[in-house]
């Protein structure tokens, strides 16, 4: 599972200079949007150059996704850009089709982010497409 969406997240980015993460947290208790805020951060995703990196995270436990978008897309992209692919991946979550929603919300983000931050032929992956767990 984690090789497919890994895969997908380097198919997104072909697409973007965005930078796509996915974290999966097995912990307990924290609000999900502030561990969602501090994995950000310690995963580097606020610190790419054009601040356009998107993290999809899980908090398995709660069974509650939070997806966080740096600034430099916040500032560009329409009130509820995240909403609709929220709902997308949140519609096969549901059905237990776990790797299927996170896939189709990973390709979502990089079509939507493309608009945005069109591919760069002198692009560098500035952050890893593994899938990281906590």
């Amino acid at each position: 599972d984690k090789e497919r969406i890994t895969a997908a997240i380097a198919r997104a980015e072909r697409k973007t200079s965005g930078e796509i993460r996915v974290h999966v947290d097995q912990s307990d208790g924290e609000d999900p949007v502030r561990r969602a805020e501090e994995v950000f951060a310690d995963l580097g995703i606020d610190r790419t150059k054009a601040r356009n990196g998107v993290l999809f995270y899980l908090a398995v436990s709660q069974r509650q996704f939070v997806i966080l978008g740096d600034e430099g897309i916040n500032q560009k992209v329409p009130e509820g850009f995240w909403t609709g692919i929220r709902d997308a991946v949140l519609t096969r979550f549901k059905a237990g089709l776990f790797v299927e929603g996170l896939t189709e919300g990973i390709n979502l983000a990089g079509e939507a982010l493309a608009a945005y931050f069109p591919y760069q032929r002198d692009d560098t992956d500035e952050l890893s497409n593994e899938v990281s767990i906590s």
